[in-house]
């Protein structure tokens, strides 16, 4: 049943890329984007699994990216939605209906109920990958090569005092949805 799933998420993964590419007009554009991070890694974990089933490493990988897709599902909803008003195109249409809603469920579900579990051992990968990413992303948007992509990158807009709230919030939020993935 696991490989089943993991085949849809291919095909939805798939379609939401097109949409995506479509849309930004390039591949390289989108890889800015936390989302289409854990999308990319979700795409890849799943033909990890159709293609060699439940190995430890697969798994280990299969983990990380829901967890990203978790990641990704909660600050759209409370976050991006909230900040900019655009319930529609970030969750009901375009790659948003797929990166933002569908796919983050369908592989949340998947991994928790039709995968095997994987070690605590594990639970530090995740925070320190969105680490890394959120400051590479603070470090372009202070020297001004890149604006965002998400509003609490703006550091220069938001000042340091918000920036480090913003980033400690997320890295909580990060750090539980690793831990609470395993339970």
């Amino acid at each position: 049943m696991a490989r089943i799933l993991n085949a849809v998420i291919v095909i939805l993964e798939f379609v939401g890329l097109y949409l995506s590419i479509s849309k930004s007009g390039s591949f390289k554009k989108l890889l800015i984007y936390y989302t289409q991070l854990s999308n990319l890694l979700t795409l890849f974990s799943s033909i990890l699994f159709v293609i060699f089933g439940p190995k430890d490493l697969v798994e280990i990988v299969r983990y990380v990216s829901v967890c990203m897709m978790i990641m990704t599902f909660l600050v759209t909803v409370f976050v991006l939605v909230p900040m900019s008003g655009k319930v529609k195109e970030l969750l009901f249409s375009g790659s948003g209906l797929y990166y933002h809603l569908i796919i983050p469920i369908l592989t949340t579900i998947t991994f928790l109920f039709a995968e095997e579990d994987v070690s605590y051992a594990f639970v530090w990968i995740t925070p320190v990958l969105t680490l890394i990413y959120g400051i590479i992303m603070l470090i372009m948007n202070y020297k001004e090569k890149l604006e965002g992509p998400y509003p609490f990158f703006k550091i220069r807009n938001q000042g340091i005092k918000a920036t480090i709230i913003w980033m400690a919030v997320l890295m909580v939020v990060i750090s539980t949805i690793s831990v609470l993935v395993l339970i």
